[in-house]
């Protein structure tokens, strides 16, 4: 090989290597692109939402809602009875929870919510996606005993009418993602 074409060699590697570092793109200072980021709690305060379950197009969806406080599970349940707000209805969630104000109650003891519901499930009074709202809305309740929301046992006590005298309860999970098991025992 001759001193020419090695040097011809290293010509052409050196070029490449320049056209390859060199892309066109000059260095740029920072560029205005919008608000900055948010939804990230500030460092030392406290934000308190409710998590309430809502219907959507893709199975139930989480949806959480300032408050002041935590809210007890009658509290997030009755909040739930108002239905999505006006912008949470442009996200396509509905509810499938009947109207029942005043009528449903949730009562709690360490780890669990009793929640006498008037309609039953059984005889397709009571929707099973909105058995599951209910449920999962209690659990994520402040539910005495500290327990994760997915061991939360919620006892479902069914009846036909308000004043009649309460099914044996069956008792259920919020799992991941809003689905909601039985408990066995």
């Amino acid at each position: 090989m001759t001193s020419r074409t090695r040097a011809g060699g290293a010509l052409v590697v050196a070029l490449t290597a320049l056209t390859l570092t060199a892309c066109g793109i000059t260095p740029t200072g920072p560029t205005p692109a919008g608000a900055p980021a948010s939804g990230i709690q500030r460092p030392g305060t406290e934000a308190r939402t409710a998590r309430l379950y809502f219907a959507g197009p893709y199975g139930l969806r989480a949806v959480n809602r300032p408050t002041d406080r935590p809210l007890s599970p009658q509290q997030a349940l009755d909040l739930l009875l108002e239905g999505p707000t006006p912008a949470e209805r442009e996200r396509g969630l509905i509810t499938q929870v009947p109207p029942m104000a005043g009528q449903l109650t949730a009562t709690t003891t360490s780890g669990a919510v009793d929640l006498y519901v008037p309609r039953t499930v059984s005889s397709g009074d009571l929707d099973v996606t909105a058995v599951a709202q209910l449920a999962c809305t209690a659990a994520h309740a402040h539910v005495p005993g500290d327990r994760p929301a997915a061991q939360v046992d919620i006892r479902i006590h069914e009846r036909l009418t308000p004043s009649a005298t309460p099914t044996t309860p069956w008792t259920v999970r919020c799992g991941p993602n809003g689905s909601v098991t039985p408990v066995a025992g």
